[in-house]
């Protein structure tokens, strides 16, 4: 199965058209249930509000951390494609 590709230079160009930086930026993701521990890794001085689906298979991970710049939020964004199974919001 392929993955979309991600468009790095559009979203950076949406991000940028988003406002002034530093910015706070508000991070959304849902993982399979056990995984939200490496959402939380990547933010370890935010805190990581998460939440169980109903059913309990998937958590969702919301995130609102200062961003510096754009690159910022890609990077994150970049590292949180490798966790297995993460769907970004």
């Amino acid at each position: 199965m392929d993955k979309k590709k991600f468009d790095k230079e559009n979203f950076k160009e949406k991000l940028e058209a988003s406002g002034e930086f530093p910015q706070l930026y508000m991070f959304k993701f849902i993982v399979p249930n056990g995984k939200e521990n490496e959402v939380a890794a990547l933010f370890p001085k935010h805190e990581v509000s998460t939440k169980a689906s109903s059913g309990g298979k998937y958590v969702s991970a919301t995130i609102q951390a200062m961003m510096k710049d754009p690159d910022q939020i890609i990077k994150i964004y970049e590292e949180a494609a490798e966790i297995e199974g993460l769907i970004s919001l």
